[in-house]
């Protein structure tokens, strides 16, 4: 059996081990995973009770059009509920959109290392890809505008940078904005929006109204705790959203997702929380970082990335047998590196513990 010519080679998206392999593979009882940006905190108490509320109902279609969710958001970010669009993740938003605007013939602009599903969608389109280096963690925006061309249809901003953690503040985004072409779609992928504190982290919701070509994706698995549920979405331009909602499969959330995130959503405070708590995480790493001299991307995400000073499959693989599950950079495009997900404070400071006994 034949498959698409652009599936050759192409490998599908490896996540963390999960928490039972890694128990039996190394006969441990206890596992703590730091490895896909989750939080450790979980969700809303409020979600349990939504989900309970709508299980007698489970031999039902989902509501396609996510009607009360899709009315939540829309008041929740201040748009209109025509300018939004659901996704099975946001990961199904970024699928979707390569579905409706890419093809051979066409290219797609993106930072490398950054999320790696921009490019592997395009690819299975047959578009070509234009990576761009980042520089010192960052989106090198300049560079990305010169690999603009008339056959380029979509650029990434993933912003702050998965797995940097880096951010492009709002005077380059805007500059950068107001030099791509109308007819590129810019879409600045805002997953871990929920964790940023910098004071000029760009505001893009109000400039959906001077840029028709911008479209901002965001996403429930993150801060608000529903990653297994899998909803997220993207806001942009009713018009735009218009056009590439035929690529969007029907009842692609379930109720399930659609119930929590609607209870998620209403407890703001929860996400606050999680957010402080997040900061404080950080700071439990800086300090480690600080003490042992170890290079680092300051990070405005649920994660960190630290230059360990040497492979980081070794340090993956020590980590992995004392019950710590981490991502190594190699894997990352940052050889000497791993990424570890924020936990709570005593899981930082046990794995904090392990890696000083190891580096030292």
């Amino acid at each position: 059996m034949k498959v698409k010519k652009q599936l050759e080679g192409l490998s599908p998206y490896k996540p963390g081990k999960p928490i039972e392999e890694v128990k039996e593979e190394f006969g441990l009882k206890n596992v703590i995973k730091l490895a896909s940006n989750e939080n450790p905190f979980g969700c809303s108490p409020s979600v349990k009770g939504a989900i309970e509320g709508v299980l007698d109902k489970l031999a039902i279609y989902p509501d396609g059009y996510a009607a009360i969710i899709r009315r939540d958001v829309a008041n929740h970010i201040e748009v209109k509920e025509t300018e939004l669009i659901f996704g099975n993740g946001s990961d199904e938003v970024i699928q979707i959109l390569c579905r409706a605007l890419l093809e051979e013939g066409t290219n797609t602009v993106c930072a490398v290392p950054s999320f790696p599903q921009y490019k592997h969608n395009a690819v299975i389109e047959g578009a070509e890809v234009r990576e761009v280096l980042l520089q010192d963690g960052i989106h090198d925006l300049e560079a990305m505008l010169e690999q603009i061309d008339e056959n380029t249809k979509i650029v990434w901003v993933c912003n702050p940078n998965n797995p940097s953690g880096t951010y492009v503040n709002e005077t380059e985004f805007k500059r950068f904005l107001a030099k791509v072409p109308k007819d590129v779609l810019v879409v600045s992928d805002e997953a871990y929006y929920e964790y940023v504190v910098a004071d000029d982290y760009p505001h893009t919701l109000p400039l959906l109204d001077e840029y028709e070509n911008l479209m901002v994706l965001r996403t429930f698995s993150k801060a608000y705790g529903l990653a297994s549920l899998r909803i997220g979405y993207g806001v942009a331009n009713e018009r735009l959203i218009a056009k590439i909602d035929p690529a969007r499969e029907p009842f692609n959330t379930t109720m399930l997702a659609q119930v929590a995130a609607t209870a998620a959503l209403s407890d703001q405070d929860f996400i606050e929380n999680c957010k402080s708590k997040n900061r404080d995480g950080l700071e439990q790493f800086y300090q480690f970082c600080d003490e042992m001299n170890l290079p680092y991307y300051p990070s405005q995400g649920n994660f960190i990335l630290i230059d360990c000073l040497r492979p980081g499959n070794d340090v993956f693989n020590h980590l992995l047998k004392c019950g710590f599950i981490v991502r190594s950079g190699e894997a990352l495009g940052f050889p000497t590196f791993i990424r570890i997900t924020i936990g709570s404070f005593e899981q930082n400071e046990a794995i904090i513990n392990e890696l000083t006994n190891y580096l030292s």
